[in-house]
């Protein structure tokens, strides 16, 4: 069987270099990676992962535990988590609570279990049991983007704040006065954010209005039944300019829009999104979205964990926020 050992001879280097290649290969010179790859390719070496974490007590996987997996945002940050994780030797395994704070705790309970190298948190829904747990067990934990800032724990969030804040101002700065805000629960406090950040734009413009206007979900068909009842009021008493919680929403709302009349976005009613994903520029009329910094979050929230579990937890918890962009399309013209 082949051993570490015979790795090390083959690549003429020390037991430890091989070591802390397999462990942390950032942290080794880019030829002498080349070497130690060539040598485990040529012997055929599989390292044993169990016997491994029986002896460092903790594993090479990363777990992130997400509200929901059909959200475009949380695809595309836990892709670039992904990438992270794969440059520092770790392995990705993403969990869903589906809004249940009891599968939550129970997932808690299994990685604290299985001694996971750390714990992305993502649902912002998270209990104080489970994360006193976290804590208690010393599993580096990271809070991203959902939550606010908890002592104890690194943290990882776009300031959405302020991109409701520009949302809503450049709605106002080409003319629009009756916005609305449009679905996803207040609870979730990257949309309250985000309405809270509108509403200061609001406050302070003159004959502006801002009415919220709540969908189950944050969906396409949720953003397509709206649109259906914003068509239903008098033209008089429709808003004029919708700045939508998310993306999906926003195209579900012009795809209503537009089926009744397709010059209606932006005409008669202007619509924002939110998080840019991919389908925003390829909308049949391109959507304005605030674009959220996905590549940035989900590398940051990997290298927060990274510092923790390099340090043995003994690295002073640290607090990012990032200012997402407002990328300016055609749903969101001056009044023609």
């Amino acid at each position: 069987m082949v051993s570490i050992r015979d790795v090390a001879s083959r690549a003429e280097v020390s037991l430890g270099t091989v070591s802390k290649f397999l462990n942390s290969p950032h942290r080794v010179a880019p030829a002498t990676q080349e070497r130690i790859r060539a040598a485990i390719d040529a012997l055929g070496y599989t390292r044993n992962e169990a016997a491994r974490q029986l002896k460092t007590g903790r594993s090479t996987t990363l777990a992130a535990v997400a509200l929901e997996l059909n959200n475009p945002f949380f695809g595309a940050v836990a892709e670039s988590m992904e990438r992270r994780a794969h440059d520092l030797g770790l392995f990705l395994s993403v969990a869903c609570t589906n809004n249940d704070e009891n599968r939550e705790e129970m997932y808690v309970e299994m990685l604290i279990q299985q001694r996971v190298h750390g714990v992305i948190l993502a649902s912002g829904l998270t209990s104080t049991k489970a994360l006193d747990a976290l804590r208690a067990a010393r599993i580096p934990t990271v809070l991203l983007h959902a939550f606010p800032e908890m002592e104890g724990f690194s943290s990882c969030t776009v300031d959405d704040f302020f991109g409701g804040r520009q949302a809503a101002s450049h709605l106002i700065d080409v003319g629009r006065t009756r916005l609305a805000f449009a679905g996803g629960e207040e609870r979730t406090r990257p949309v309250a954010q985000r309405l809270l950040g509108a509403r200061d734009a609001v406050s302070s413009a003159d004959g502006v209005t801002l009415e919220v206007l709540p969908t189950p979900t944050r969906s396409v068909q949720d953003g397509m039944r709206l649109g259906e009842q914003i068509l239903a009021r008098d033209p008089a008493d429709r808003p004029d300019a919708v700045l939508a919680a998310n993306d999906p929403v926003a195209i579900g709302l012009m795809k209503t829009f537009t089926s009744v009349d397709p010059s209606m976005v932006p005409r008669d009613i202007a619509v924002v999104g939110y998080d840019d994903i991919d389908l925003a520029a390829a909308a049949a009329v391109p959507l304005s979205s605030v674009r959220s910094p996905h590549a940035t979050l989900g590398r940051v929230a990997v290298d927060l964990i990274d510092e923790q579990a390099s340090s043995d937890g003994n690295t002073p918890t640290r607090h990012v926020s990032i200012r997402p962009e407002l990328i300016v399309r055609a749903s969101s013209g001056a009044r023609v």
